[in-house]
């Protein structure tokens, strides 16, 4: 799954879940400050994420995402392989 593909994907979680309208949602969005996503909501967020990696999501992953791109990455390094640990962004 490419990048963009996963950015849409995340889109859809979050108005889904969320109700957030995907006009809101920039790759350069901060997940507290501009899409109100507090911490229970980060958890239901990586919930929904889940089923993209097979069930192998490390939420350690995710300590230090703060946009809509570091879930991203943080998504494509998983599944690629990658270390796991998302880039502060």
């Amino acid at each position: 799954m490419t990048k963009d593909q996963l950015f849409q994907r995340i889109v859809g979680i979050l108005h889904d879940t969320f109700d957030i309208e995907p006009s809101r949602v920039t790759p350069e969005a901060r997940l507290g400050e501009d899409l109100d996503i507090d911490s229970i909501d980060a958890v239901d967020l990586i919930v929904q994420l889940k089923p993209l990696l097979g069930g192998n999501l490390q939420p350690e992953a995710f300590r230090s995402v703060r946009t809509v791109q570091d879930v991203v990455d943080a998504l494509h390094r998983m599944m690629h392989g990658g270390d796991g640990q998302a880039a502060v962004g």
